[in-house]
């Protein structure tokens, strides 16, 4: 065959080949593409289908649970979408779509720790401590000494007399004693790690303000009730005259507590005393105030005045320092003294004991004393029950 024919023929078969080439390409890829197209249609229809009745569900659904915020069937649908599986569905690649529908959430049952930040009430929450302490019913001073001495009369003749002309006076005389009153220390402390000081919020001052407190409270114990043993005081109660009936004994018909604080302010005036105080526990006070007369009265009504409470005008106070069924009544300003070596302090020390090599601060509480009785006679103190028993008639 001629060479140049042969390279003829070559040239048509190539260009045969080639329309047959792209024909067969344009074919496969109009039927692609085509069939990508019908598996669209036919998901989106079937989408749009489901979404109306799903439309029409969440209308109803919302009208019941409109304060409750739920996922639907729709969104689920529309996440899956988004997310490849219908798509990967369309091309082949999966030959289903499934897709998870949690409904229902609750805090309980997603939630772990806390997710939901809590608004902090800022400080520290306690019960209350004494509104008053005893100290605020006392005379007060300052001492530099660790004892305070002060000398008091302990005897008296009196000689005095009316006396005629030209004669000789009787003669009086009188006994002085020196009495001492020794400070004692009243304190506390707490050993607190470093961290715990730095981190907790606050703690400094609730430390500052409560231990204070709480030391008062011991305070006003020492000063009523203390033995005078050891390192305590001498309280009131122990050196205060005792409850007396005098010639009020036997003489009132159904005594109650008011009588004996009536009885108690006519033993301090037979001894020259005007009292300033009644101190008494709440139960005792508020027992007072429930008491009646014959004619089913209220004797408070006849006895108490004003906010402050006030019997026969002697201002009364309530205190738990002082043990229900029992009294103390007196004139406090001019009967005892509170004297003060050291006020009450709080301090922070590091260089205690292992601190520096542990981590911790010891906090130290405490303040030094005397208290100064000068006239038992003052006082007056006791039981309602016994002092009833013996102002009561036969």
């Amino acid at each position: 065959m001629d060479e140049n024919l042969k390279n003829q023929l070559d040239q048509f078969n190539e260009a045969i080949d080639s329309k047959i080439e792209k024909s067969n390409n344009n074919a496969i890829d109009a039927v692609v593409v085509k069939a990508s197209e019908i598996a669209k249609n036919e998901v989106t229809e079937l989408g749009n289908k489901i979404n109306e009745r799903l439309d029409a569900m969440e209308v109803a659904n919302k009208k019941q649970f409109s304060a409750t915020k739920k996922m639907t069937f729709k969104s689920a649908l529309n996440e899956a979408i988004e997310g490849g599986a219908i798509e990967a569905m369309s091309k082949g690649q999966s030959r289903s779509a499934s897709f998870e529908i949690k409904a229902d959430m609750t805090v309980a049952a997603d939630f772990t720790g806390e997710v939901i930040p809590a608004d902090r009430v800022p400080g520290y929450k306690f019960d209350p401590t004494r509104p008053v302490h005893i100290r605020q019913l006392l005379a007060q001073g300052s001492t530099q000494s660790d004892v305070v001495r002060y000398v008091k009369e302990s005897g008296y003749s009196n000689g005095a007399a009316a006396t005629a002309e030209g004669a000789t006076l009787t003669q009086s005389d009188f006994d002085m004693t020196a009495s001492d009153a020794n400070v004692r220390k009243i304190g506390t402390y707490f050993r607190i790690s470093e961290e715990m000081l730095a981190d907790t919020p606050q703690l400094t001052s609730y430390i500052s303000t409560r231990a204070p407190e709480k030391l008062l409270e011991v305070e006003d114990t020492q000063i009523l009730s203390g033995t005078g043993s050891g390192a305590q005081l001498s309280g009131i109660i122990g050196d205060a005259a005792d409850f007396a009936a005098g010639s009020l004994a036997g003489t009132v018909e159904s005594a109650n507590e008011f009588d004996v604080i009536v009885a108690s302010l006519n033993q301090l005036a037979l001894a020259n005393y005007n009292a300033d105080t009644i101190l008494l526990n709440p139960s005792d006070f508020h027992k007072i105030l429930l008491l009646k007369d014959t004619q089913n009265n209220y004797l408070k009504d006849q006895v108490y005045n004003g906010l402050q409470p006030v019997f026969m005008g002697v201002k009364v106070v309530l205190n738990t320092a002082i043990a229900a069924g029992t009294f103390l009544i007196g004139n406090f300003s001019v009967g005892t003294q509170l004297w003060v070596r050291d006020g009450l302090n709080v301090e922070f020390f590091r260089e205690d004991g292992t601190n520096v090599r542990d981590g911790f601060v010891t906090v130290r509480v405490s303040e030094r004393v005397a208290l100064t009785n000068y006239l038992p006679n003052a006082f007056v103190n006791g039981s309602f029950a016994t002092a009833k028993a013996a102002l009561e008639t036969a």
